[in-house]
């Protein structure tokens, strides 16, 4: 099964050094510096267990999708339209398109542009870029896909290169309550520049994210979507799951670059709008965050 990964960024260069290091060919998309230092000595994956240099195919073209079987998108949700447009002439008619993404609504969003299927993931893992071409994993590494014709054959794949997928008839609901941990995660993260861990012993933290939480599920009830499990126990969960992790609101913005928070809180504070609902919590850490960005 060939993948190709559109974003080699942590996410992407995780789940793709994974699988290239269980044999599988995989193409990493991305920006120069990174594809300089694939193309010089494969991508450094950096994991809980251990430390190798994996070999990979890389290039800076979007063109690089046009054998995958698997095209792995994993930009940035603000990046979505731009880099859907750039690979569809290259798609093969029977690839799979799976929207690795933060926020809720990028499947749809990448769909419409492809004019094609867009299976959404639900990502769950800890990691981040080290430095060009390496990419350090702190924990977890799980994906919640929707069903699709040829899912177990993907799901067995991905098992053998040590990642775990799961199928679920209620992805929308698994993209929500993974929208409320980075909406009570991601902005606080970003504003304090600290890992989950120590953030969450600021004397008030655990009482902000409850704040938080419960704004994002009175929205959740409004746009009529049913949340799997109990997100409180999920938001508690991450802190010791992903104790060494920067949020990557935080890591964009110690690098000057733009954040994902119109995807995060902002997509709440929109769908708030249009229902009415008051989320003041919500609308404060969006505002700090975009104010921050602004001035730097």
């Amino acid at each position: 099964m060939h993948f190709a990964i559109m974003g080699a960024g942590a996410v992407g260069c995780y789940f793709g050094g994974m699988l290239a290091r269980a044999g599988h060919p995989v193409t990493l998309i991305g920006r120069e510096s990174h594809v300089a230092a694939f193309r010089a000595h494969g991508l450094r994956l950096q994991a809980t267990t251990f430390d190798e240099y994996v070999p990979v195919s890389a290039t800076t073209d979007p063109i690089g999708v046009k054998d995958a079987d698997v095209v792995l998108f994993c930009v940035k949700s603000t990046d979505t339209e731009t880099a859907g447009a750039q690979i569809r002439p290259h798609l093969k008619p029977g690839a799979v398109v799976m929207s690795l993404q933060n926020g809720v609504d990028n499947a749809p969003r990448l769909a419409d542009v492809l004019g094609r299927a867009v299976i959404p993931a639900v990502v769950y893992v800890a990691c981040g870029m080290a430095g060009p071409g390496h990419v350090q994993h702190h924990g977890r590494g799980e994906l919640v896909i929707r069903p699709y014709d040829g899912d177990q054959a993907l799901i067995a794949t991905c098992a053998q290169a040590g990642v775990t997928v799961t199928t679920s008839d209620n992805v929308e609901g698994e993209l929500w309550a993974k929208l409320v941990i980075n909406c009570a995660y991601n902005a606080l993260s970003a504003l304090t520049r600290q890992p989950y861990a120590r953030l969450v012993t600021f004397d008030g933290m655990w009482d902000v994210m409850r704040d938080i939480q419960r704004e994002c599920l009175a929205v959740a009830a409004a746009d009529g979507i049913t949340l799997p499990g109990d997100t409180w126990a999920a938001i508690e969960n991450i802190a010791r799951t992903m104790p060494t992790q920067l949020s990557s609101t935080a890591r964009d913005m110690m690098r000057g670059h733009p954040s994902e928070i119109d995807h995060i809180n902002g997509y709440v504070l929109r769908r708030a709008a249009l229902h009415g609902l008051p989320v003041p919590a919500n609308r404060l850490l969006h505002t700090l965050v975009r104010a921050l960005e602004t001035a730097a």
